[in-house]
């Protein structure tokens, strides 16, 4: 079990993502670093009749090409939390446990958080808490530099381009059911929903078999 791993936040996090809460004994969270865009930290990816589909938070436009990720405002000038609610629920409506945990994460898309780090932070608990992980995330005091071998900073290498993937030597993806799968085949490290929706209660064993020494 490694002591210390550090993430970035993120929107509805991914598999490999949570699979870091069960692997060490402290997460911490990037909260000092330049928001970066087109990331997993306002975006996260479901599975639908027609495939893949990114579920992006919009967010406030800054004036200055940079901005501090604990300062990022969400922008609701479009009605986005209906959109992705309704493409969460057509999506897993014949999954095994929508109606289980449908409650709890409906009011996510109900009331207005004004910070994406406050949403994503407040989020994530709630999905520690369903997953039965206990486990509670620590936040960074400064943006620390690590040496490019350190391979327990994941702060930007969870991510949904390609170019910045880096090998995870801790994860490899497992197959579990999914309801398009007959369609799609297994589609791999997917929003904790696709896991949490399918699995239900076996999704926090599905989380840990995906950790290699496991």
């Amino acid at each position: 079990m490694q002591a210390e791993i550090y993430l970035s936040t993120a929107y509805f996090g991914n598999i490999q993502y949570f699979s870091k809460f069960v692997a060490a004994e402290k997460v911490y969270i990037e909260q000092h670093e330049n928001y970066i865009k087109q990331s997993f930290r306002n975006r996260c990816e479901i599975l639908t009749a027609n495939g893949k589909l990114s579920l992006v938070v919009p967010i406030e436009r800054n004036a200055g090409n940079k901005i501090l990720m604990r300062d990022v405002r969400i922008s609701y000038a479009q009605p986005w939390q209906n959109s992705h609610w309704r493409a969460i629920e057509t999506a897993y409506n014949s999954s095994p446990f929508l109606e289980y945990y449908g409650n709890d994460l409906k009011p996510f898309f109900e009331r207005k958080e004004k910070f994406l780090f406050d949403f994503n932070t407040k989020i994530t608990d709630k999905i520690l808490e369903l997953l039965e992980i206990d486990k509670q995330q620590f936040f960074t005091d400064n943006y620390k530099v690590f040496d490019a071998d350190f391979m327990f900073d994941y702060r930007c290498s969870i991510s949904p381009k390609r170019r910045q993937l880096k090998e995870d030597k801790m994860f490899t993806p497992r197959k579990y059911y999914q309801v398009f799968a007959q369609r799609f085949g297994f589609t791999p490290n997917l929003s904790i929903i696709d896991l949490l929706f399918n699995e239900g209660t076996n999704a926090k064993d599905e989380l840990a078999k995906c950790l290699k020494w496991i």
